[in-house]
Formats: structure tokens, C-alpha cells, sequence
């Protein structure tokens, strides 16, 4: 990764990006892989879907995944990226209630199956771990409310350059051409994240591509000017 995960600076605390089992002590997070078994989910295969009864919670030791969740329009939004210490299904495991976000596996996935009457009682008996789950649901809450307010009176090409960017510093990796965005996501997916359109984002992109300022491929995607991406976000006119 170019960056890696970090805490956030103005606020001098953990945000949504800091895996669950990173906020816990090293002792709390073994007990927690222990809880349950273990299982392996092809790339692109559904984790968990929206709206279905089912109350496991997932704790993801390997591999990166999305979480999306339908309009009754058909319209599908890109909440989050979710990878390895992270905890996925953990609302319904203690509410009982569907679910309310569909998770896909954008590569293979390994992660640890919690039955929902084992994970409650582990929090009845490790009250620093429920304290540490009830921040990370706050913080989750929090960058959603903080990106929904910037995007708010922000264009299409603004939206996709703060994403770009925010792709590049936690899931970049440095290569030759440029900084790899090491999730594979569609235009749909994109799209999502942006509440935008697959046309427009669409268009932004090869407006991008025909500047030199990303190249992209099948489910590939390099940044190559960074630094025009950050003037876009920032609302300022473009160079080349």
C-alpha cells in the first residue's frame, strides 16, 4: 500500500478505516478468531446478502471485499471496501433484524463465520472489545454523514477525483506507470461510490484517460497525475 492505514488527523482518533481487529489487544483478537470456523469465498461470490434472515457475523482475515446496498429503483450504492480485520454482519448478529447490505468478495476472501449467539455472549464477557465495537459502528456513522456532506455540493468530477485519491492512498500500490489501485471495481462499482451515474463516470474517466491522468483496463485502473486529481477535488482549473 502506498500510505497504509491511518488515523485521522484532525481528530487525533481512529476513523472507520482502522480494521476492528487493529483497535483490539492482541489477547481480545485471538479469542475472537477463535470463536468461530474458518471459510474460503471465491472472488466475485456474495458474502452476505441484503434483506436475507441470517445473523453470523464475519470476521475477514484475508482478502478485500465491497459492500453495496440496493434502491427499490435498481440504483446500487458502493458504501465501503472492507479487507483483512475487518468485522462485516455484526448489526445483524446482535439485532436479529435482516440485513441491510449485500457483501461481495472482490478476490478470494478467508474470514472467520461467528454464530450470533457465540459473538453475544463474547461481548457479555469482554466488555472493552463491545466498548471497542460500539466506536467502530460511531466512527463507520460518522465518515459516512462527513462524505455525504462533501459530496453534497460537489460535480461528478470532483466526487470521483476524492475517490480516486482516497483509492490510491489505501489500496494503492507504487509501479512503474503510476500508483495501481489494488481493488478491482467496475464503473458500476465506482458509479456507486460517487451516487453518479455508469454514463457519467464514464465519461469523467476517459475525459481523465484522453489527459493522461489515469490509464485503466479491465477492472484495472493506474493513477498517473495525482497531483491533477488533487486540483480536480480541490475545485481548482485542471492543468495538463
Amino acid at each position: 500500500m502506498v500510505h497504509g492505514t491511518s488515523t485521522t488527523g484532525n481528530e487525533g482518533g481512529l476513523d472507520d478505516r482502522v480494521p476492528f481487529l487493529a483497535r483490539l489487544e492482541e489477547a481480545d483478537g485471538a479469542a475472537l478468531r477463535a470463536l468461530g470456523r474458518e471459510a474460503v469465498y471465491p472472488a466475485r461470490s456474495t458474502l452476505l446478502h441484503q434483506d436475507e434472515p441470517t445473523t453470523h457475523a464475519l470476521l475477514i482475515l484475508h482478502g478485500w471485499t465491497k459492500v453495496t446496498a440496493a434502491h427499490p429503483n435498481g440504483y446500487q450504492a458502493l458504501l465501503a471496501l472492507r479487507g483483512p480485520g475487518d468485522i462485516i454482519g455484526e448489526s445483524a448478529a446482535l439485532t436479529r433484524r435482516p440485513r441491510s447490505a449485500t457483501v461481495t468478495a472482490l478476490e478470494t476472501v478467508r474470514a472467520v463465520v461467528i454464530d450470533h449467539e457465540t459473538f453475544r455472549a463474547f461481548l457479555g464477557r469482554h466488555p472493552d472489545v463491545a466498548l471497542q465495537l460500539l466506536a467502530l459502528a460511531s466512527d463507520r456513522t460518522r465518515a459516512a454523514d462527513r462524505r455525504n456532506l462533501q459530496f453534497a455540493s460537489m460535480p461528478v468530477r470532483e466526487r470521483l477525483a476524492v475517490l480516486l485519491l482516497d483509492l490510491a492512498r489505501i489500496h494503492g500500490r507504487r509501479t512503474a506507470a503510476g500508483v495501481e489501485v489494488a481493488v478491482p471495481l467496475t464503473k458500476q462499482e465506482l458509479a456507486g461510490a460517487v451516487s453518479a451515474s455508469r454514463e457519467m463516470v464514464q465519461r469523467e474517466l476517459k475525459s481523465l484517460r484522453d489527459r493522461g491522468v489515469i490509464s485503466t483496463g479491465r477492472r484495472r485502473l493506474v493513477i498517473v497525475r495525482p497531483d491533477v486529481l488533487r486540483r480536480i477535488a480541490q475545485a481548482e482549473p485542471p492543468t495538463a
